[in-house]
């Protein structure tokens, strides 16, 4: 099924403008709390406050364009347009799709420099799996709030031995589409030929789950491109949705979530509401014997581990810490990407019931989070030119990772 011209929003934009407004101490803080709370601007944030010196990214409609910026100078914060058109970004993805998909039916071949329906995605999983039997299959987990199923591929050499176990997550807030597209590559990038990667799926088998918000990812294909939580209803309530990174087990409904359902981060009704999270935690939990949890998000270009929930150093920060610095170094090593280590609550903002923070204090000890590319020019909409070089540093980072865990759990 392919997705019609202009099809994933609904609404134009008009000529939409993302700000970057900077906050450098506590009464700038309150001073953009104002304009948060404000219901006369309308806007979205793309990355939230933080701590003083981390700029906040922020999407006001056009209408509003001109009392905000009246706002900012008379409070005297300051800004920069990132994005001065955000219609502009959204029509140059329509059309690459558009072609893309062309291509494809023309070729009969998935092409991994594009972005693609989660039917496309889909049918590259069954491909995949289909064409490499003796290294990959499909388990299906379950089904999600609209009726479409949701699907894992293992990775295993090991010939039906217990053995260690790598979780891969990505695009579980749907409108970051340069996640399922870098893990969807992982796939097929150096699986049999990497002797490294082929020594580690000896001993270790990974799990990885390219599309977690299935239903959130349709909908930004089809009705609303700035679609970023599940589609599940709340009673009660005619905004639709969970955030299902503020739904995990872990310092529930805390700083960092919302108990308003028409919020981004709305942490839903209870801690593993979203079946899109519940299905993970069943997955993990009966299966046992997993050591490492990646989740890939985007944007900012930064490499957090936990804890996210609270400023407090966790037991094993250091060696996390370590090991996240190497990652940062294998990515540059490809084309020089520069990207941030820190625990989550310092770098980006504080985050409760996350699905790494969950991860580790379930004894998953290798646990970190990836903000892939950019650090704002497109913010979530990462140009399709961009998913190889993404994806290609991406995987040097991943591999680095899954060395570690072997190395010190063998």
């Amino acid at each position: 099924m392919g997705i019609g011209p202009k099809a994933w929003v609904a609404d134009r934009l008009g000529r939409d403008q993302v700000f970057r407004i900077n906050v450098r101490n506590g009464d700038e803080i309150s001073k953009l709390s104002q304009l948060v709370n404000s219901d006369n601007f309308k806007l979205n944030f793309w990355k939230s406050p933080s701590t003083f010196g981390h700029p906040v990214d922020v999407l006001f409609p056009s209408v509003s364009l001109q009392p905000v910026k009246s706002f900012l100078k008379s409070q005297g914060l300051e800004y920069l347009v990132t994005v001065e058109d955000l219609q502009a970004l959204l029509d140059n993805e329509d059309e690459e799709m558009q072609y893309n998909e062309g291509q494809e039916r023309s070729s009969n071949n998935f092409n991994y420099r594009a972005y693609h329906s989660l039917e496309a995605i889909y049918h590259e999983i069954d491909s995949i799996a289909r064409d490499f039997p003796d290294l990959a299959s499909r388990v299906k987990i379950g089904h999600l709030f609209e009726n479409r199923s949701t699907y894992v591929l293992k990775f295993s050499t090991g010939e039906g031995r217990q053995q260690l176990t790598i979780w891969l997550n990505s695009g579980i807030h749907s409108w970051e589409w340069i996640s399922q597209a870098t893990v969807i590559w992982t796939t097929v990038s150096d699986n049999g030929k990497d002797p490294a990667i082929t020594s580690i799926l000896e001993k270790m088998d990974i799990f990885l789950l390219a599309v977690a918000n299935p239903d959130g990812y349709v909908y930004t294909q089809t009705q609303n491109r700035l679609w970023r939580k599940t589609r599940s209803l709340n009673p009660g309530s005619s905004c639709v949705g969970t955030d299902p990174n503020r739904n995990w087990n872990v310092s529930f409904a805390g700083e960092g979530a919302s108990d308003n359902p028409c919020s981004e981060v709305y942490h839903g009704a209870h801690a593993s509401s979203e079946v899109e999270v519940k299905l993970v935690v069943d997955f993990i939990q009966e299966r046992g014997n997993f050591k490492c949890f990646i989740d890939l998000h985007s944007y900012s270009q930064l490499l957090t581990y936990p804890c996210g929930y609270m400023v407090k150093k966790a037991p094993d920060a250091d060696e996390l810490d370590e090991v996240a610095r190497c990652v940062a170094k294998a990515l540059a090593s490809l084309s020089g990407t520069e990207y941030q280590v820190c625990p989550t609550c310092t770098t980006v903002y504080p985050a409760s019931g996350s699905s790494v923070d969950w991860a580790y204090d379930n004894g998953i000890k290798y646990a970190f989070t990836f903000e892939l590319r950019d650090i704002g020019h497109y913010g979530f909409f990462l140009p399709a030119s961009q998913i190889i070089p993404t994806t290609e540093e991406t995987w040097l980072g991943l591999k680095t990772i899954m060395e570690h865990v072997w190395d010190n759990l063998s």
